[in-house]
């Protein structure tokens, strides 16, 4: 696990790391439960931290323990779409979500050709980090949809 080298614009607060990569399957499934996702089961997260474009984790460096993650499901042309955006709530309102989500972006930038998409569904937690990196909605023109499979 490596820190992440796609980290410039946004410091994160004393006592963080930041991580190049995806947190372990363990940390994943406990920060989507505790961060109020949707549950997921092993088999799920392990294929879907396989399957990412990008991915970063934030590590408390008091006990080495992930508080935060986001990832990056793209295609490395055109099109990417920002997941899995989680924090503790207990180390919330300190920044890192907007360290996580800088970091995603500084990638993209960094690795895709020009004029990347990238997008995303917006809970109501993160309307306003999302607006701050420059994210706006896209309806009335298109809406997000959805289906789950059996």
């Amino acid at each position: 696990m490596a820190d992440c080298p796609y980290m410039e614009s946004a410091a994160l607060p004393a006592g963080y790391r930041l991580a190049d990569g995806p947190p372990a399957v363990a940390d994943y499934l406990m920060l989507r439960a505790r961060a109020g996702l949707s549950p997921r089961r092993q088999d799920q997260a392990r294929a879907a931290l396989g399957g990412s474009w990008a991915a970063v984790h934030v590590l408390y460096e008091v006990d080495a323990k992930t508080v935060g993650m986001g990832r990056i499901l793209g295609d490395g042309g055109w099109y990417f779409h920002v997941v899995d955006m989680a924090v503790l709530p207990e180390h919330q309102r300190r920044g890192l979500g907007d360290v996580i989500l800088t970091a995603l972006l500084e990638r993209i930038r960094r690795e895709a050709p020009a004029g990347a998409y990238v997008n995303l569904i917006a809970d109501p937690p993160g309307h306003r980090l999302y607006a701050r990196h420059g994210f706006t909605p896209t309806a009335p023109d298109a809406i997000g949809m959805a289906r789950t499979l059996d």
